[in-house]
């Protein structure tokens, strides 16, 4: 049985950190949201200050949905992922960004669960800020996390298997085994 665990969280709240954690304790592949992105971000501005041009994520919806497909004709059918997504709610590109990893997930006959990560919005800016995050491509800007915060909400689309768990006081490890128990309960027979 193969599992797609989906980390949903605002950049900063240590999707990334947690998955790699995760993907030791369930044997599964780790595949972030920066990996659809980057290779398109970097042909732009170098600074990473110019404004996005319209329609950019288009082509990063075209690189991802290329990585879900190969997955779904090419992983070992018990074969684990664990994927990132910086979903909003009430954002159309989130919403169509989640049913791609839904849709490669039923194509695999695969357990899909959902994890929408929270943090608290002090602690968000604060490891939002960390310097690493530019090397990545990753935002560093504390002003729109903290508005963010305020005004929008993690993407969060119903669905059987979905877990919510605040992360402030956590570390990587503890959450990461959180989610393990978890995807445990939503396999056939807890297996």
């Amino acid at each position: 049985m193969s599992v797609f665990v989906l980390l949903l969280g605002f950049p900063g709240v240590g999707k990334l950190t947690i998955a790699k954690e995760l993907g030791s304790l369930i044997s599964a592949k780790v595949v972030d949201n920066h990996w659809f992105n980057n290779p398109i971000l970097r042909l732009l501005d170098e600074e990473g200050t110019a404004p996005l041009p319209k329609g950019i994520w288009e082509y990063t919806g075209r690189v991802r949905q290329a990585v879900l497909d190969a997955i779904t004709a090419y992983s070992g059918p018990s074969a684990n992922f664990i994927f990132t997504h910086a979903g909003v709610e009430g954002d159309e590109r989130s919403t169509r960004t989640y049913e791609q990893f839904v849709e490669a997930a039923r194509q695999r006959a695969a357990v899909f669960v959902p994890v929408r990560l929270l943090c608290a919005e002090e602690e968000l800016a604060r490891r939002v800020s960390a310097p690493a995050r530019r090397d990545h491509l990753k935002t560093t800007d504390v002003e729109t996390s903290r508005s963010r915060s305020q005004q929008a909400v993690v993407l969060n689309i119903p669905h059987q298997q979905a877990l919510t768990l605040d992360v402030t006081l956590t570390s990587p490890l503890e959450s990461a085994a959180a989610i393990r128990d978890h995807v445990v309960t939503c396999l056939p027979n807890g297996r």
